[in-house]
């Protein structure tokens, strides 16, 4: 994914205090964040350039005890080419060797009111979402009480059908069909639709059909955090299904892991309840209550209390 100046510019809400079209259009290349230090200095040996640069109130301090001719000298050396822009924080003052220098490089100085680490970490969020790697799945993501479920299976098993059946019993569409799935970092994965796919459903015998167009914003969602997989498979009778909940299946998507069900399909099986019931199970779990370690508790307690009987 390309992203701009101007895209950051609006997404964060910053004030463009010097850069034209031209200037707003270059694009970032890496989610990192510069706070220059030993740069004020003079010392660029590892100085990356291609990083916008975020001065905050520890920086700005330093540059205003500098004379003029310094501050420039500084800064002349810290705009480069490739530096998409400069970001000052807090509203502070942007001196004129500041312009001056953006001016010659040909880079935007931006400005924002709010604190530097709120800054910092808000433009972090937002291009560590945009230029993280994508992979695309095939599935469909749902969010289901808050919980992402990306549900999979053979072509043909209904995925869409139980995605618009969930859609029906109040809960939200990310994506059908084609899910891009991107680590937000090591243990944390993010999915979202294709552009083209945004907000629409494929059925079967019906054709496309727009979610948000029929069942208002609240039944759709932009994003979501993948935090269960659910994979459909047609019931045979000789196959083995988990019965007890006691499987550790997982899938790893994008370098994350998540973990994965695997849900028979037949006839006269209420395929979108099962998953919502799978959604709220897991979500106990990770809260600490696990309904099969308390079966196995009950049956272990059951059992000692017949053998003390028979004794």
């Amino acid at each position: 994914m390309v992203v701009t100046v101007k895209m950051l510019v609006e997404k964060v809400k910053l004030s463009v205090i010097y850069g034209d079209e031209e200037l707003l259009a270059k694009e970032i290349t890496t989610a990192d964040i510069s706070r220059p230090g030993l740069e004020m200095t003079g010392y660029f040996d590892y100085y990356s350039p291609e990083r916008l640069q975020l001065l905050g109130m520890k920086e700005w301090s330093y540059l205003m005890k500098m004379t003029e001719h310094n501050r420039y000298q500084v800064l002349i050396e810290m705009f480069r080419p490739e530096t998409p822009a400069v970001v000052v924080a807090r509203n502070l003052d942007i001196p004129e060797e500041m312009h001056r220098a953006a001016k010659e490089r040909g880079l935007a100085i931006l400005q924002s009111h709010v604190s530097t680490s709120h800054l910092s970490g808000e433009m972090s969020w937002y291009l560590d979402s945009c230029l993280a790697e994508r992979t695309s799945v095939h599935g469909v993501l749902m969010d289901i009480y808050g919980m992402g479920v990306l549900i999979q299976g053979d072509s043909g098993i209904g995925k869409s059908e139980t995605g618009l059946e969930l859609v029906k019993r109040g809960h939200r569409l990310v994506a059908d069909d084609r899910v891009d799935v991107f680590a937000k970092d090591e243990e944390t994965l993010w999915g979202e639709p294709a552009e083209v796919l945004r907000h629409l459903l494929e059925i079967r015998g019906v054709g496309i059909i727009d979610i948000m167009s029929l069942y208002g914003a609240s039944a759709v969602k932009d994003s979501s955090q993948v935090q269960l997989a659910v994979y459909l498979e047609n019931f045979e009778s000789d196959k083995v299904f988990d019965r007890l909940g006691n499987g550790n299946e997982e899938i790893e998507l994008s370098g994350v892991k998540i973990p994965r069900i695997l849900i028979p399909v037949k006839t006269g099986r209420n395929v979108s309840v099962v998953i919502e019931a799978a959604a709220m199970n897991h979500r106990a779990k990770q809260m600490g209550y696990d309904a099969t370690k308390t079966f196995e508790e009950r049956l272990t307690q059951l059992i000692s209390q017949n053998e003390a009987a028979d004794d």
